[in-house]
């Protein structure tokens, strides 16, 4: 997987604990940025589903009735 370099600003104090505890922060980092773009991902599917929303389509009703014989 290709990465890129990138900075951010950080509290020192959060910063300082983060080295007492051992915590990588650039994995961190990494993670927290993932985690946020799985949300806002979601959160835009969600969004357009509402706008969209699937309607009853009885092709899928007699496909599912296939499935019981």
């Amino acid at each position: 997987m290709a990465t890129t370099r990138t900075t951010f600003t950080l509290e020192e104090s959060l910063a300082e604990q983060a080295r007492r505890l051992g915590i990588n922060i650039s994995a961190a980092a990494r993670e927290g940025v993932a985690a946020a773009v799985r949300d806002a991902l979601a959160e835009s599917d969600r969004a357009a589903y509402e706008r969209n929303p699937e309607k009853p389509d009885s092709f899928w009703l007699d496909a599912e009735a296939w499935a019981d014989e």
